[in-house]
């Protein structure tokens, strides 16, 4: 088959290394932002989640027990064990071991995703870990590599292209019309740096974009399955277009990884002309190893039946896993585009009559008109993007984060303040906090030019109105007569 595939070996070593680098990020997003949001005394706390939902149902390790050390544990040695995959260790060893770390960090990552809750519910997060599961397959760089796990993966990658491109043609009409660019840029959820100025390219060139896309995301995809070199071809396209996304808005290691995955769709002729590195002489496979490779491959047919049929669904699923340990999903990604940025703004008071307010500042998502977008990708800022999403479900009753966060505020908690960019209050906490809705739009080139503003906006509604705390010998709640207006 070598001349359908044109060899793997680099293919099997630059994914490696790239996976690794993302699951690095990800266990150091999770180290610096779990425990204010899920631990013990976080906003969602871990220990309430499990005491509701069955092992069966969200299999995790923290079912058996959880603390915010032992948190901390897992933490650092998905770092640990990330880190040594970076740096190519366990592909020195035996197959076992790299068996070994790859589920390893399948597993750590699981636990933490599956206890999650709406922290840990976005797309990315299920596709990391399929193809963590499938990275265990691989073998080490002395090992001749099989073709079962970069099938897998390239499957792994048409599912996400095809299902985002679907999930657009069958969903908002200006994927059909040709107009969403007019809008992404300004609405999505963390602009970038550059976003200001994608959004105020010609509309020509916006519409340009969107063929670009669904050509890239319906199209392309068909050839990875392809003989080379129409595979690479494939493959460079889902890569530029993942590039363009990269430059243009912060989508966590989504993007990331999705061109992680479109380096499966390439030869090692291809990337030996790139690369300074040679092939070297590999030992045959094992027989125990093909035969683990062929119960994948069983596996990997049977788990993919109800997503292909998802694909040609005219009720498409977007972003669902079939089972709890996420493997072989259904992707998927903007099948609307908000026309409008609604932003949640927060604000504080320290005095008692609430006159004079001071507003918080997020670390990613727009605030301060003059604070240009920053560049965040491919870390990943969950409150951030939390909070674009509360004024989009239509309903503006707060949810119960968004209450305890505020809650916390109040408290003066240092945790949650970690998770924050701008304290307004950072010596003692405000008497009152309140919530309003700002719509948000970038400036154009003038206005920019004369006020040194990104953003310009102006007030359209209360999200929270201005709640305050009472202390009490036990602890400091929000005034019974304000939940009750703002909780479920």
């Amino acid at each position: 088959m070598d001349w359908y595939f044109d060899g793997v070996w680099l293919v099997r070593l630059f994914f490696q290394r790239g996976l690794a680098a993302i699951y690095l990020v990800a266990f150091v997003s999770a180290l610096n932002q779990f425990r204010p949001l899920l631990g013990e005394r976080g906003l969602l706390p871990v220990p309430v989640f499990v005491s509701r939902v069955p092992f069966k149902e969200s299999p995790s390790l923290f079912h058996y027990r959880y603390s915010d050390r032992l948190f901390g544990v897992v933490a650092w040695t998905g770092i640990v064990l990330s880190s040594a995959a970076l740096l190519g260790l366990p592909e020195m060893g035996p197959v076992w071991l790299s068996f070994a770390v790859w589920l390893g960090l399948w597993a750590l990552y699981l636990s933490i995703v599956n206890v999650g809750q709406t922290f840990y519910a976005f797309g990315w997060e299920s596709m990391l870990l399929e193809a963590g599961f499938f990275a265990c397959f691989l073998g080490p760089a002395h090992v001749e590599p099989s073709l079962v796990p970069i099938l897998a993966l390239r499957w792994m990658l048409f599912r996400t292209e095809v299902g985002a491109g679907l999930i657009k043609l069958r969903g908002d009409p200006c994927w059909r019309d040709r107009t969403c660019l007019y809008y992404h840029h300004e609405t999505q959820p963390l602009p970038n740096p550059l976003s200001w100025h994608f959004h105020h390219l010609p509309k020509r060139a916006h519409r340009a974009g969107v063929v670009f896309s669904h050509f890239v995301q319906i199209v392309a995809p068909f050839g990875l399955f392809f003989p080379q070199p129409v595979a690479s071809i494939a493959g460079a396209f889902i890569i530029l277009h993942q590039l363009m996304l990269i430059v243009s808005g912060n989508y966590a290691w989504l993007n990331w990884l999705t061109v992680v995955l479109g380096l499966t769709a390439f030869g090692d002729g291809v990337l030996g002309a790139v690369s300074p590195i040679d092939v070297p002489a590999t030992e045959p496979r094992s027989l125990a190893y093909q035969i683990v490779l062929y119960a994948l491959a069983a596996a990997t047919v049977l788990l993919s039946i109800k997503p292909a049929k998802n694909l040609w669904s005219k009720d498409q699923l977007m972003n669902f896993s079939y089972n709890p340990i996420h493997l072989v999903n259904a992707y998927g990604a903007f099948g609307s585009v908000t026309r409008e940025r609604l932003e949640v703004v927060l604000e504080g008071s320290a005095d008692a009559e609430g006159r004079e307010w001071k507003e918080y500042g997020f670390r990613g998502k727009p605030g301060d008109p003059r604070r240009r977008p920053p560049q965040v990708a491919p870390y990943h800022l969950r409150l951030d993007w939390l909070m674009w999403f509360l004024p989009l479900s239509g309903i503006l009753r707060p949810k119960l984060w968004f209450v305890r966060m505020v809650e916390k505020l109040l408290e003066g908690d240092r945790s949650m303040r970690t998770l924050l960019k701008v304290d307004p209050f950072p010596d003692l906490p405000p008497r009152w906090i309140r919530a309003r809705l700002f719509l948000y739009e970038f400036t154009d080139k003038e206005e920019r030019a004369a006020t040194g503003q990104w953003w310009k906006r102006e007030p359209v509604g209360e999200y929270l109105p201005p709640v305050s705390i009472t202390p009490t010998p036990e602890r400091r709640t929000v005034r019974q007569h304000e939940r009750a207006r703002v909780t479920h």
